[in-house]
């Protein structure tokens, strides 16, 4: 039976069991295999996978893996030094966007909070997230690797962390959130942008407390949602400050 060596670097020990972790790992194998379906196989997603090297070179996934190759994984191409790399996580140019699956409801809203086009649903189907994914270019934050594991799909992260602050934490280290934030800007239920609005236009829809404690407002272009600087303002800032300096 044919064998080849792999280790994995950084990030993807995650994905290994307590045994393969900062170890190489002996794969015997007895089908023609991709380099991308064989590392699957092991464990980590393709989409966490920026630098794959077989026998000194950079290579990408569809190559086939033979006997004897000796592999080495990277979450981060900066770790190795070779070159020339063939990095194999795409470039987001600009602001990320983002598609989330049922777990991740509340990141969803702190997304949006900071102003990042963010879709959700909680009942997305696998098929429709992947799909969605691929044809908008979205990232896909998710606790299912398997849908990560989806050919079609280019970009996405397998959310670590279970508390709704520590994700935003651990999304903001992956994507650098602070850089395209612009709080306040989305609806938090929806999605949809967010515009000014005059207290006149809209006082018959406030609660009489709020119409006389307020007159600065905004509200959602998709869905009509009110929103006034009221007392959960200053915690939701907070959240911002202690997260991403805001």
């Amino acid at each position: 039976m044919a064998q080849a060596s792999l280790r994995f670097y950084g990030a993807l020990n995650y994905f290994l069991s307590p045994r393969q972790r900062e170890q190489t790992i002996t794969h015997h194998f007895d089908w023609r295999a991709s380099v991308k379906d064989m590392i699957e196989s092991i464990g980590p997603p393709h989409t966490e996978i920026d630098l794959i090297v077989a026998n000194g070179e950079s290579i990408g996934f569809d190559t086939i893996v033979k006997d004897g190759d000796a592999i080495a994984v990277y979450a981060d191409s900066d770790e190795a030094e070779i070159e020339p790399k063939q990095r194999l996580i795409p470039k987001v140019n600009g602001a990320p966007r983002f598609i989330l699956d049922t777990h991740l409801g509340r990141l969803a809203s702190y997304l949006r909070m900071l102003g990042y086009d963010t879709l959700y649903r909680n009942d997305y189907p696998d098929d429709e997230l992947a799909q969605v994914s691929h044809d908008e270019k979205r990232i896909l934050l998710t606790r299912d690797l398997g849908v990560l594991k989806r050919a079609i799909v280019e970009y996405g992260y397998y959310v670590r962390t279970t508390q709704p602050r520590q994700r935003l934490s651990e999304i903001h280290a992956r994507y650098d959130l602070a850089t395209f934030a612009k709080p306040y800007t989305r609806c938090m239920s929806c999605n949809g942008l967010l515009r000014d609005v005059a207290k006149s236009d809209i006082i018959a829809q406030l609660p009489e407390q709020v119409a006389a404690s307020y007159d600065v407002f905004r509200q959602c272009l998709d869905c009509g949602k009110l929103y006034w600087k009221g007392s959960h303002t200053s915690r939701m800032q907070a959240l911002l400050d202690d997260v991403l300096g805001l």
